[in-house]
């Protein structure tokens, strides 16, 4: 039991490095949260301080939900098995995206959890992940709309998960889960949904000069 709450609260940890605002600081002494659409993530990264700062932000997001699974795992795995197995790795990668959303090392002001939930989806069923960055990727070569293409991919995740074929097939927690997903990531947007029905969200671009904060 030491090993599970052990494994949570280094998932939650994990998940609380605030990889997009310490890189501002760092890099460019600026707090990303002050800028775009002032979301801790690699998304506004990308769109606020470009591809240099944007990529590696985006790869650590993801490597923070796909770590906290695997660590999981790793410290505490072997103290459950069957569906609670899959309940105990749900619960450290749904430890990690809470991190990352409510970062203890940022204040709690964080990113809206769609990268680390991705690391997250890839170590628990990593077909149905991969076939919902498809999703994403065709909709952001349409639309070049990341909220719209995000929540496309989150709505479908769970069609990934019971139609596409692959082993070992998930347990009814991790089917459970792929639902949470598809409902998870559209109220995370809220803001850009109210923004999309007004037809007033931005189309995605990549800033060629991170803005000058002296």
């Amino acid at each position: 039991m030491i090993n599970i709450l052990i494994s949570i609260i280094i998932a939650y940890l994990l998940g609380s490095i605030p990889t997009a605002v310490w890189v501002g600081k760092w890099m460019y002494h600026l707090d990303i949260r002050e800028h775009g659409s002032r979301n801790a993530g690699a998304t506004n990264t990308l769109r606020v301080l470009g591809l240099k700062a944007g990529i590696p932000v985006m790869i650590f997001d993801v490597l923070k939900g796909w770590l906290a699974v695997k660590a999981a795992g790793w410290v505490g795995g072997d103290a459950v098995s069957g569906d609670g197995r899959e309940l105990f790795l749900i619960a450290a990668g749904a430890a990690a995206v809470i991190g990352h959303v409510f970062p203890v090392f940022a204040g709690l002001r964080g990113g809206k959890g769609v990268a680390t939930l991705l690391g997250m989806g890839i170590a628990l069923f990593p077909w149905p992940a991969l076939g919902a960055v498809v999703v994403f990727t065709t909709m952001m070569l349409i639309l070049r709309i990341v909220s719209l293409s995000s929540i496309t991919a989150g709505i479908t995740f769970p069609l990934m998960v019971l139609l596409l074929p692959y082993e070992p097939r998930p347990g009814r927690p991790l089917i459970v889960l792929s639902f949470l997903v598809a409902v998870f990531l559209p109220l995370t947007h809220t803001s850009n949904i109210r923004r999309l029905l007004r037809g007033e969200e931005k189309k995605f671009t990549i800033a060629s000069k991170p803005p000058h904060n002296p």
